[in-house]
């Protein structure tokens, strides 16, 4: 049931009790690297000691709100110093992280804030709007905190909580493929060894390395690449608040970022700009990331012949925290996702766990120093870790000399653009609406974003389907939900296909959409 977890590498031996915002941001203020920059915004420069200043105001007004070590904080923000200082201050106080998306809607809110029991939600101003949305729906008392109220005459002082490297210290939440979301915990330990594997061994993380790209603080992947592995070197990030291709090609240049981190539809949409070598300055790259779905090869070699950097395509989880298979610098083979990043083992198994010939597809396996602890989810735990391994619901094949080559998806998960949409989710959205009897969301085949969801929705006896109900359906759905998860298509059918159980076909949708895309 749980994962086993191998730190048998000397860097990876940490003291049983710890600190990370001390590790991530004190030890370099304590070092003197004060005025070394920590994060660049576009219209802001905020150094180490500054962050440590914002982060010891926030920490002290958090205490003077009551919040214990071990007490879940919930955050909403858009990436920006303040998410940073926040995020930190609940780290340095002892308490447990719970980052949410800005994109989610008041329902989806409400869930993460009763599952996780967070005590208190700190919000960036101009997103509170969804939160007053959720309260009434809130089953405990929650603290519903303004950042910028609750920071406004707080102390620059704050001793660190002493906390065992082993404790929960975040919950970030993935929806998965069953529609109802996840908290994946994660300890200090694991964070630090996410950073001392894969920032140290594969990235080489310097101090005057700066990290960028547009995945938001609360996805892990963003968490990771953004703020725990440059600021574990000593290094700088540039963050975004709200992406668009042309806010992101000006702060590369701009801010000089040198390891930048994006979906592989991000580098396939940027890529359909002609100009965009010429254009734009990317002279300061030294390696790109890709991770969220996989990385076609004629993206990566396009890439790499126009702007001359590599993508290092990866494979990551929330439930391990970050990426443990990757592509490595200098020795890329395009479609491939890499090779087990060190510190962790990777195999190809069979149903019964029993490792099959290379060049054979099964699902992945993984163990290492990071690995998946659900929160108050045992039956979803039992699923996802079995005989000590990780068993991610990736198909995959290992060539001879050991390379991983993704597949697909072992189950409904739809990966749009980098973000994971679980159909059965929309399903039950979409089954609200007056009109719908029943409903099914598949992925569907898209040339930019790799798939898009697409619901096939049986109509109630005298509703008469119509271009107006499908604008309707969609807007109900992105009024629910986060509103990248609406579907891009519906298509009205007279009966969905189901196995003699009563389970509906979904292969059956995600083939014809296949053959459909492909004739068409």
């Amino acid at each position: 049931m749980w994962p086993t977890i191998v730190r048998d590498r000397p860097e990876l031996q940490y003291p049983e009790t710890l600190n990370l915002a001390t590790l991530l941001l004190g030890d370099h203020v304590q070092r003197g690297n004060a005025d070394r920059t920590a994060i660049l915004t576009g219209n802001e420069r905020v150094t180490y000691g500054e962050l440590q200043r914002r982060t010891n105001r926030m920490g002290v007004a958090l205490r003077g709100l009551g919040v214990q070590p071990g007490d879940r904080v919930a955050m909403r923000f858009l990436n920006g110093v303040p998410f940073v200082a926040t995020w930190l201050a609940v780290q340095k106080i002892g308490a447990i992280g719970v980052s949410t998306m800005p994109m989610l809607r008041a329902r989806e809110l409400a869930y993460i804030a009763n599952d996780s029991e967070a005590t208190t939600v700190v919000c960036q101003h101009d997103l509170m709007d969804e939160l007053a949305r959720a309260r009434p729906s809130f089953d405990h008392p929650v603290a519903v905190i303004d950042a910028e109220e609750l920071i406004a005459d707080g102390a620059d002082r704050l001793d660190a909580e002493s906390v065992s490297s082993a404790d929960v210290a975040l919950i970030a939440y993935t929806s998965g493929s069953t529609g109802v979301p996840k908290g994946a915990t994660h300890t200090p330990a694991d964070m630090l060894a996410s950073a001392d594997c894969y920032g140290h061994h594969v990235l080489e993380m310097k101090p005057d390395d700066v990290c960028g790209g547009h995945p938001t603080l609360a996805f892990t992947f963003g968490l990771g690449g953004l703020l725990v592995f440059p600021f574990r070197a000593g290094a700088c990030t540039s963050l975004i608040d709200r992406f668009s291709p042309e806010t992101l090609l000006a702060r590369i240049a701009a801010d000089r970022i040198t390891v930048l981190f994006c979906a592989a539809t991000t580098y396939r949409l940027l890529l359909q700009d002609p100009n965009l070598e010429r254009a734009h300055d990317l002279s300061s790259l030294r390696l790109c990331v890709s991770a969220g779905e996989p990385l076609p090869a004629a993206v990566y070699e396009e890439w790499h012949r126009r702007i001359g950097v590599e993508i290092l395509d990866g494979i990551g989880s929330t439930e391990m925290f970050h990426i443990f298979i990757s592509a490595r610098r200098g020795r890329v083979r395009a479609g491939s996702t890499g090779t087990v990043v060190p510190g962790y083992e990777a195999r190809v198994v069979d149903e019964h766990l029993d490792e099959v010939a290379r060049g054979t597809h099964g699902l992945l396996a993984v163990r290492g120093p990071t690995g998946c602890r659900y929160w108050r989810k045992p039956e979803r735990q039992r699923e996802y870790v079995r005989g000590g391994w990780n068993i991610t619901g990736d198909v995959y094949r290992q060539d001879a000399d050991g390379y991983f080559w993704h597949l697909c998806r072992n189950d409904d998960l739809i990966i749009c653009g980098g973000y994971n949409i679980a159909g059965p989710e929309v399903e039950n959205v979409l089954l609200e609406h007056d009109a719908v009897l029943e409903a099914a969301v598949v992925a569907s085949p898209d040339a930019l974003r790799q798939a898009v969801p697409k619901a096939f929705v049986v109509l109630k006896d005298g509703v008469v389907s119509s271009a107006a109900l499908v604008s309707a359906l969609q807007e109900h759905v992105k009024r629910e939900l986060a509103p990248y998860k609406y579907p891009r298509e519906i298509e009205f059918v007279d009966a969905l296909p189901r196995t003699e159980t009563g389970k509906i076909r979904r292969v059956e949708l995600r083939e014809r959409e296949i053959q459909r895309k492909t004739a068409g």
